[in-house]
């Protein structure tokens, strides 16, 4: 008997799954668990039109964050903290600082986990993290680190 997964099933499938089981595994546990349905051509026609409504959202969002990484490719987000001796901060700057400075000064919320930073900021100076804003799209983002 043809079924389509509802959810993941361990040791059977994946959500969504189009999958050949027996029946009396399909009647007395999958459906009696609500874990699949039967792949009946109406099913099968909803599937396909659930997996249509995905790509195209993936495809939204993707679109989106290629939108904002090039504007943020084209900004300098500029952040102004004291300094010591030779240019070293008091204190450091951090990821959480550049994702709250570049939603103050330009609106743009970036959250602050997508923010590369090798380590934090300790001295006055340019620099360059990466921000992964999707899976497939990055860049890198001019933060200027001055004393004031």
């Amino acid at each position: 008997m043809k079924v389509i997964l509802l959810e993941d099933v361990n040791k059977v499938g994946k959500k969504d799954q189009v999958l050949e089981v027996k029946e009396g595994y399909a009647r007395n546990y999958l459906f009696a668990k609500k874990l699949a349905i039967e792949a009946t051509p109406a099913n099968m026609k909803e599937l396909k039109r659930q997996e249509e409504i995905r790509a195209n959202k993936a495809a939204q969002i993707k679109a989106e964050a290629e939108d904002l990484a090039g504007k943020l490719k084209e900004i300098t987000v500029t952040i102004t903290t004291k300094a010591g001796e030779g240019g070293k901060l008091f204190g450091a700057v951090t990821n959480k600082e550049i994702a709250e400075r570049l939603e103050k000064d330009f609106g743009y919320k970036v959250d602050k986990r997508k923010i590369e930073l090798a380590e934090n900021i300790k001295t006055l100076g340019t620099y360059r993290p990466n921000v992964k804003l999707h899976n497939q799209v990055s860049v890198e983002l001019t933060v200027k680190v001055i004393e004031g």
